[in-house]
């Protein structure tokens, strides 16, 4: 493993297992099927064993990569686990992002863009992967912030950014687009998350039962910021 690391770090090749050398950098580094082969079997590992029980070495087989390749990749484990939630929140974000565009109104665009958060949210893959780091949070702190701390590309900054458009526009009324848009996601959540997350919602909610729940939080919120005050 050091041996593997030094290499690394030099930016020698690194043999792959199969007599085969991968040089560090812009020609091994770049292969976005690797990488995504590597992600993949991350994801199947830690959520069939959890992030503390499973390795690298798992990890590696699962993927059927060498521990030269997978060090290419990725520094750690930790490293391999914040590129998965990166990767996985950006499709659910771009899903969001194209509901929002393909609106007509507000209260549609809102609507649409609440229902896919709330299934994402409440789905049985992204409860666990919660629990899963809320379990080592004390353990991880550095993992647990980068899972639930704000980064550039998340619901909260897509759907401020919405609602500034549609201030700046005069269609909404809103002193504080960071606050509102807090709300926003709170009431669509509302009922839901907190039971799935602690075990009292066992089955993940109907599209009926979320499209309700998210139609009358955009309702709520329209009441009070489409109003001009």
């Amino acid at each position: 493993m050091a041996a593997n690391r030094e290499m690394h770090g030099s930016g020698l090749a690194v043999a792959d297992g199969s007599g085969r050398s991968e040089a560090r950098g812009r020609v091994a580094g770049q292969d976005p099927q690797k990488r995504q082969q590597i992600i993949d079997a991350a994801r199947i590992c830690f959520m069939r064993d959890g992030f503390e029980a499973t390795s690298m070495n798992e990890i590696t087989a699962e993927a059927g990569v060498s521990k030269g390749t997978i060090y290419v990749y990725f520094s750690d484990k930790e490293d391999l686990f914040k590129e998965l939630c990166r990767s996985e929140r950006a499709k659910t974000m771009d899903f969001a992002k194209q509901e929002l565009d393909a609106a007509t109104t507000v209260r549609d665009a809102l609507t649409r863009f609440g229902i896919v958060l709330v299934t994402r949210m409440t789905s049985d893959h992204v409860i666990k992967a919660q629990r899963m780091v809320l379990g080592v949070a004390d353990k991880f702190p550095k993992l647990a912030a980068n899972f639930f701390g704000p980064e550039p590309f998340s619901g909260l900054v897509l759907v401020k950014s919405y609602l500034d458009e549609k201030v700046a526009s005069g269609e909404l009324f809103i002193d504080d687009t960071d606050l509102a848009g807090r709300q926003l996601l709170d009431l669509a959540m509302s009922g839901f998350f907190k039971k799935r997350l602690f075990g009292n919602m066992q089955e993940e909610p109907t599209a009926e039962a979320v499209a309700k729940n998210v139609n009358k939080g955009v309702d709520m919120f329209l009441t009070y910021y489409g109003l001009k005050r």
